[in-house]
């Protein structure tokens, strides 16, 4: 599946930074009423932490629906890695818009960079494996898209969005069916052209899937002799999905087994953001 890309996703940064200023302002922001409407401001957002940045689009959009006399003016760009109290972005504009944009638009900064970070450091560990890392469903609700792209600006891929893109059969879907070769024969009626990916469990249910032509066939907690077998049962006819309980240790190992894909549902999941701060200056 290819990766998602910014110029995909116009419509849906602006409809996230509406939903997330509706949240956070409602009626409006009392407080921001204690600075004179007229009052001119500066200021400087920083990072306390290391990061791979992601989500500036996201940071522009909040301030431009909020007052489009603010100037954001960025001194980083997506994908690039920052140092601890290194500026990321400079603001200037009317004091009240700064503030009341604040919150929303870093909950955006902090959360995608966290993304990107995670997804650099593991993307960092199979380098020159030729293994590509890819994200899961496992995403905030209503910030699929956005976490799917932060994902590939930290060096890793994009899985299926969603349900409706590609076949992914897994168990209770081949038990529904009646077998592995069934519920593939019935995924090639349903939507020509769309990729089939089963889950297998064992050696003899790759064989069947690749005997019914799946496209991938993910290997869900197959032992690594059994993944560098699978590799060679293979040789090619299919591509290759290492799953279910990778971690940090066992990574570079999988990796090293000759797959093709291995999928990793804590690069969007388990995430810790991104430590920010901004500084305003009247």
């Amino acid at each position: 599946m290819p990766n998602l890309t910014l110029a995909e996703l116009g419509a849906e940064i602006e409809a996230n930074a509406r939903r997330a200023l509706s949240e956070d302002i409602g009626s409006g922001d009392i407080t921001a009423q204690l600075i004179p409407e007229e009052r001119l401001a500066q200021a400087r957002v920083i990072t306390r932490d290391a990061a791979v940045i992601c989500g500036s689009a996201w940071v522009d959009a909040v301030f431009r629906q909020l007052d489009p006399r603010v100037a954001v003016h960025w001194q980083v760009a997506d994908g690039e890695r920052v140092a601890p109290n290194q500026t990321l972005f400079n603001l200037e504009g009317p004091a009240r818009a700064l503030l009341s944009g604040e919150r929303s638009a870093l909950n955006f900064l902090q959360t995608l960079s966290a993304v990107a970070t995670r997804c650099r450091h593991f993307a960092d560990l199979v380098e020159g494996t030729g293994v590509k890392l890819l994200d899961t469903r496992k995403t905030l609700p209503g910030l699929r898209l956005a976490q799917k792209y932060a994902v590939t600006q930290g060096g890793c891929h994009n899985h299926r969005i969603g349900l409706y893109d590609a076949f992914l059969i897994k168990e209770n879907h081949i038990a529904a069916c009646g077998g592995i070769a069934q519920a593939i024969s019935v995924a090639h009626g349903i939507a020509p052209g769309k990729p089939v990916e089963v889950e297998v469990e064992s050696l003899d249910e790759l064989q069947q899937a690749l005997e019914a032509g799946a496209d991938i066939v993910m290997l869900d907690e197959l032992s690594l002799e059994d993944m560098r077998t699978a590799v060679r049962l293979t040789a090619g006819r299919a591509k290759l999905e290492a799953s279910g309980g990778i971690n940090e240790t066992t990574l570079r190992t999988i990796a090293e087994t000759g797959v093709d894909y291995i999928s990793i549902g804590s690069l969007t999941k388990d995430i810790k953001a991104v430590d920010l701060s901004m500084r305003l200056r009247l």
